[in-house]
């Protein structure tokens, strides 16, 4: 009796935790954690800390805003345990101070309002998914003198075994800008080392039928250089032939002129 009942409570354990670990792909927010909201307290049920060996980025952030504008930003997670394509390979939690969050457009199913907080943005199931742990949103700016908007993220790199573990990495990522005049310019924040290492390249050479103005512009001046060097070359043979008096060669004319020279007949 004993013994069944040691079977059910592990039984009951197992299903707990595999429930609390595969509950994170579906999207996190809120005081998951018990610490505060998840987007600045972390992803403590993986570890207690940070690890700047992942390096979360967000790209396309305005120096400044306008009033009611939509932006287009990515975020992306860069580093910790190798992503396991078959499975899950990160998520995140988001929170803005103002303003509205939301999936830009063709990315509606990888990203999503937590409990439907306008404020508030994180993955879906599919979005746990991502081969490159990167996201499109949009955020759309509030009215006229609302001030300074502050973005807070954590962002967590999971090795796809559908359990919270200390083998899995999070940082998390915060950055405000003001409202005023919108050139148009963007930028990258990032927090993390910043040890990233560049994609190879999907070809070490370039086909020269598609290199275009680049190429047109290489074979021109090949030409010109060509060009150059084959007056030089015909000036120095006419400067050293054309006017020899010792040259076979040498023209009826030049001949008859030296010869009225040598006589000293001329006027």
């Amino acid at each position: 009796m004993a013994s069944r009942q040691k079977t059910l409570v592990l039984i009951l354990v197992t299903v707990f935790v595999a429930g609390s670990g595969e509950a994170l792909h579906t999207g996190v927010g809120g005081n998951a954690n018990g610490q505060g909201d998840v987007s600045l307290a972390g992803c403590t049920c993986h570890s207690e800390e940070p690890d700047n060996s992942v390096t979360v980025i967000l790209d396309g952030v305005p120096f400044h805003y306008s009033p009611e504008t939509a932006y287009e930003m990515e975020l992306q997670l860069i580093g910790g345990p190798e992503a396991n394509l078959e499975s899950y390979t990160g998520g995140f939690s988001m929170r803005v101070s103002i303003g509205s969050l939301g999936p830009s457009e063709g990315f509606e199913d990888l990203v999503q309002n937590w409990e439907d907080d306008p404020a508030t943005l994180t993955h879906t199931d599919a979005g746990s998914r991502t081969s490159d742990r990167s996201w499109t949103f949009s955020w759309i700016s509030p009215a006229e003198g609302s001030g300074t908007v502050n973005f807070m993220v954590a962002g967590n790199s999971v090795n796809g075994d559908m359990a919270p573990s200390s083998l899995d990495r999070w940082n998390r990522l915060t950055t405000s800008f003001d409202e005023g005049d919108d050139d148009g310019r963007t930028r990258t924040v990032f927090s993390g080392n910043g040890d990233i290492t560049p994609p190879a390249p999907a070809e070490d050479h370039t086909d020269l039928h598609h290199m275009g103005a680049k190429l047109l512009a290489h074979w021109l001046g090949l030409l010109g250089f060509g060009a150059v060097m084959l007056v030089i070359l015909f000036c120095g043979l006419f400067l050293r032939y054309g006017f020899s008096r010792h040259y076979e060669g040498r023209s009826n004319l030049l001949r008859l002129r030296i010869k009225h020279l040598r006589r000293g007949d001329q006027l």
